[in-house]
């Protein structure tokens, strides 16, 4: 057994410098965060990259029997193990239903647009998936660039073999061990360099002309010089490099667009604040009118069927308050769900002053900045040239295999059973070669060919598709913001027309029925809502026209960054300062 161990001597002495070749998870992180850093500030010092925390991302354990079973428990019950208990119909549903939408208990927080925005830059399902997004892309180049680095490896085989010979069974047990590195080119071919270490015994017998030992150092190359040879062999990674920068502006341009659909939704619950308070104020009038026409029947002043009109409008006053109310408890929960809160917490959606002023471009103007700007567009385009890249690549493949390659290798002397590392430049072998492969069958990479010239024609009239819906976009965002100003001028308008009204009502009370008043009050109010309803319109639309422009600029905290003609966005709350009196709903 003596000589047994001195087959294995190499193998401990090599695992030291191996373990020197491995790359911990640590050191892979922060390859990621460079990558990801400098794909970033290659679009701009202003672009945010992705804020991750790999240790965060550890995969929680449990036990295998849950995810490696064949079988999946599914719930179903049979009818008649469900449950249904009817309600009485003579119930107070406004009472329950009051208690359904009252207001969550807990502290509540504060959520003002700025803090929805910046929650939604970091706990939003949709953010989270899209940063992931970019983080594969990134992870994916790494992958092909190691692919050119130089790549290290070692592999031990043993084999044993036996041999019968009247009666004698030998037993032969043979390792051979080989540590080298290799070296793939971006243009084509390889290198490899290793260290092979043959050893064998005889395990029945220990006399020394059993044990033989002898080690090689060799070096070999392979190199194509047509089919495979040039940038195609590097065309993976070619393709991940510019995927990353695909992978950068699509983050970005979902920022962009995250920011907007998060303001709107913003916009549009404090909308429907309004329409409530609104509505409010409607149900207040109409109650004041009925006392008021109830004390005026009794003297005499009003027949009897008024009393009703004015009743049938206030239950139908009060039932549009319940349908505004429920509508904006479930627009609030699912604004909650999107930004990133869970839904039991309870918030408190401030009124705010957003100040954006009308931007004074032209359709043409617009459609000029958006071709140049939108990010979407710029990587519909550079895909094109994937597409041209992949027909190059595939009528590569039509050309005839020719190789060169060789081999150099410096054994120990063959003469001596144990030859340990004392290599003999005397036996110094060598070799080189050229191959040729004519392309007697190329019908596949023919029909390749053919396949990547569709693929470019498509990828074209892709990329002409988007070009037409931008400028299209580009036109419609401007003709937003001047519709949204139209209709916004004409709803103040009303709202003080109707206002006259009322008041021109009011001063000759005594000869205006109930249900001029009522007519009165319910134009007021659908010329209220109008009014809010065109203010939000024009905010969205100016958020709109940056975005569809490519214009749209957002800080690492989920604010519009100022850019030129612009000064950075104040979402201010209502009530912050004191300038805020008068009607909340003044301004665009």
């Amino acid at each position: 057994m003596g000589r047994y161990k001195q087959l294995v001597w190499a193998i401990p002495a090599i695992l030291p410098a191996l373990s020197g070749c491995t790359v911990g998870m640590g050191d892979i992180d922060r390859r990621i965060d460079r990558v990801l850093g400098q794909s970033s500030n290659n679009l701009g010092a202003f672009v945010k990259d992705p804020n991750w925390d790999p240790a965060e991302r550890e995969v929680e354990d449990i036990p295998a029997s849950e995810y490696q079973s064949k079988s999946v428990p599914t719930t179903n019950l049979a009818p008649g193990e469900l449950e249904y208990i009817p309600a009485d119909e003579a119930r107070d549903a406004q009472a329950r239903l009051d208690e359904y939408l009252a207001d969550q208990e807990g502290e509540k927080l504060e959520l003002t647009l700025a803090e929805a925005l910046r929650i939604s830059q970091t706990s939003s399902r949709e953010f989270q998936t899209a940063q992931e997004q970019y983080i594969l892309s990134a992870i994916s180049l790494l992958i092909q660039r190691h692919q050119f680095n130089p790549q290290f490896f070692n592999t031990t085989t043993f084999t044993t073999t036996g041999d019968a010979n009247d009666g004698r069974h030998d037993v032969i047990l043979d390792i051979m061990n080989e540590l080298g590195v290799s070296k793939n080119f971006e243009r084509g071919g390889q290198v490899a360099a290793s260290w092979i270490l043959n050893a064998s015994e005889d395990l029945r017998s220990g006399v020394s002309n059993r044990y033989t030992q002898s080690s090689e150092l060799v070096l070999t190359g392979s190199f194509p010089l047509l089919r495979g040879a040039g940038l195609i062999a590097s065309e993976a990674l070619i393709q991940a490099e510019r995927n990353l920068i695909y992978a950068a502006r699509d983050f970005e341009r979902f920022r962009r667009d995250l920011f907007v659909e998060i303001a709107t939704d913003y916009i549009r619950l404090l909308q429907q604040q309004d329409s409530i308070m609104n509505q409010q104020r409607r149900i207040q009038s109409l109650e004041n009118l009925l006392t008021e026409t109830v004390a005026k029947s009794q003297a005499g002043q009003l027949r009897d069927f008024e009393i009703s009109i004015a009743e049938s409008d206030l239950l139908d006053a009060r039932a549009n308050l319940a349908d505004l109310k429920d509508s904006y408890r479930f627009l609030e929960d699912t604004f909650k769900i999107r930004i990133g809160l869970s839904v039991d917490q309870a918030v408190t959606v401030n009124p705010l002053r957003l100040d954006l002023p009308d931007p004074d471009i032209t359709p043409t103007e617009a459609t000029v900045r958006a071709l140049e700007y939108r990010l979407d567009l710029q990587n519909t385009r550079d895909r094109v040239l994937d597409s041209r890249r992949a027909v190059a690549n595939s009528r590569n493949a039509l050309l005839p295999d020719l190789n060169v390659n060789g081999r150099v290798g410096l054994p120990t002397d063959p003469s001596v059973d144990e030859g340990g590392l004392d290599f003999d430049p005397d036996e110094l072998t060598y070799s080189a070669g050229v191959s040729l492969g004519l392309p007697l069958d190329r019908v596949e990479e023919e029909l390749r060919v053919r396949q990547s010239i569709i693929g470019l024609e498509q990828q074209i009239r892709s990329y002409e598709r988007e070009r037409d819906n931008v400028v299209i976009q580009a036109r419609s965002a401007v003709r937003g913001v001047e519709r949204a100003r139209l209709q916004l001028t004409l709803a103040e308008r009303q709202v003080e027309t109707n206002r006259r009204r009322q008041r021109g009502q009011e001063l000759d009370r005594d000869n205006v029925t109930p249900q001029e008043i009522v007519d009165t009050q319910n134009a007021l109010l659908d010329a209220e809502n109008a009014r809010d309803r065109a203010q939000a319109d024009l905010r969205v639309a100016i958020l709109d026209y940056l975005l569809d422009t490519g214009q749209m600029r957002v800080t690492e905290q989920g604010a519009i960054d100022s850019i030129g003609g612009l000064e950075l966005m104040e979402a201010q709350n209502v009530g912050d300062d004191g300038d805020n009196e008068g009607d909340e709903n003044d301004g665009g």
